[in-house]
């Protein structure tokens, strides 16, 4: 197992954990219930807005879309480490 394996692990995890929580929590009650705690009409606004709430979800989907590259590339890479040279 090469050094670098426990960290790209911890990115893989990390990028699809975030990218749930940024695709799901922006949609949920618990969003609403902070956004009427933020000072102001005007950040009360800009959060609740379906646009900031898809520019968040959209943003989850780039991490979940990097997450799964990594995880295939890390795949590739085990795989190839694995095959006996010829």
């Amino acid at each position: 197992m090469r050094a670098d394996a426990p960290f790209r692990l911890l990115f893989i995890l990390y990028c699809v954990e975030v990218g749930v929580l940024l695709l799901l929590l922006p949609w949920g009650s618990n969003w609403e219930r902070v956004a009427f705690q933020l000072p102001g009409p005007g950040c009360r606004a800009l959060a609740l807005s379906p646009w900031s709430r898809g520019a968040l979800s959209g943003f989850g989907v780039v991490h979940l879309v990097w997450g799964v590259h990594e995880l295939t590339g890390w795949f590739q890479r085990r795989s190839g480490a694995a095959r006996p040279a010829r």
